[in-house]
């Protein structure tokens, strides 16, 4: 993660030292690596669609296979195969994507190490001095800004995004409500972004014929199967958001800003995908 944090660190500084400002310079980054992205963006949302699709399929074969996991695996595997479907699709973009957040969260919690590139030996002696005047931080290279930056220009970085300080962390700041601001739209964002993608999920899903799936099954039966299979998606939809809210709280703002633009990104580049794959479908 911190050679990925490296790498973006240089770009990071780039677009700093060009702006500034560390938070206009965030939004800015945010956007190029959506961009960069975006191939991989376009690839998961067909594979989605074309995921959908095949549900019917997916729903006769798991409830006539429900007895015998061995064999409804190897008809799965077969229905993937038929519809050139990867199974193993999401979950790459699933580990691409918690790289990213590991790896930006090394990038906002030691801009001085991974942006600046100022000498580690530097970093240690100020941290020291830090330590020994009885202070302490969870973040001690912001810690550092915060104390030294008026003493050495090499450990500024103008945090200052639109009367917002980026180096705060809103748990040890909660009495200032200002902090607050960008967590709280990340949240929004966040399960606005989660309830379109389910809603798009699920739209061809929502036609499907039941008598058809039921294939002269017990109906109860087939809704036990559907309804546990909807939760176990549903867990696995809010499983990285939750998380992320919660370290959301305990990271420096720089980290929820880039959360929330990659939210508002994320949100217009799945309707345009969606809305672009429907006019080619038809």
């Amino acid at each position: 993660m911190g050679f990925l944090a490296n790498i973006f660190g240089y770009v990071l500084n780039f677009l700093y030292s060009w702006l500034q400002n560390y938070g206009w310079a965030i939004i800015l980054f945010s956007v190029i690596l959506q961009i960069i992205l975006l191939p991989l963006s376009i690839k998961q949302q067909k594979s989605l669609k074309k995921s959908a699709k095949i549900q019917q399929e997916m729903q006769k074969l798991q409830l006539k296979y429900r007895n015998n996991p061995e064999l409804l695996n190897q008809e799965v595997m077969g229905l993937y195969k038929r519809e050139k479907v990867s199974p193993f699709s999401g979950c790459l973009s699933s580990i691409i994507q918690l790289i990213l957040f590991l790896s930006v969260f090394y990038l906002v919690s030691r801009p001085l190490t991974y942006m600046k590139k100022v000498d580690p030996m530097v970093l240690e002696k100020y941290q020291q001095e830090i330590t020994e005047s009885g202070e302490t931080s969870s973040y001690p290279e912001i810690k550092i800004i915060e104390k030294k930056a008026t003493e050495d220009e090499n450990v500024y970085i103008n945090m200052d995004f639109l009367g917002l300080d980026l180096s705060k962390v809103p748990m040890q700041n909660l009495s200032d409500i200002k902090v607050l601001i960008i967590p709280i739209l990340y949240v929004i964002t966040t399960f606005i972004n989660i309830k379109i993608m389910t809603n798009l999920n699920n739209a061809k899903s929502k036609n499907t014929d039941k008598k058809a799936i039921t294939d002269g099954k017990n109906e109860d039966t087939m809704e036990e199967q559907l309804q546990s299979m909807q939760q176990m998606t549903n867990s696995m939809n809010y499983m990285m958001p939750i998380m992320s809210i919660a370290i959301a709280v305990i990271a420096p703002l720089g980290l929820s800003l880039y959360w929330l633009v990659k939210n508002i990104l994320q949100l217009l580049e799945r309707l345009l995908l969606n809305k672009f794959m429907n006019k080619e479908e038809a």
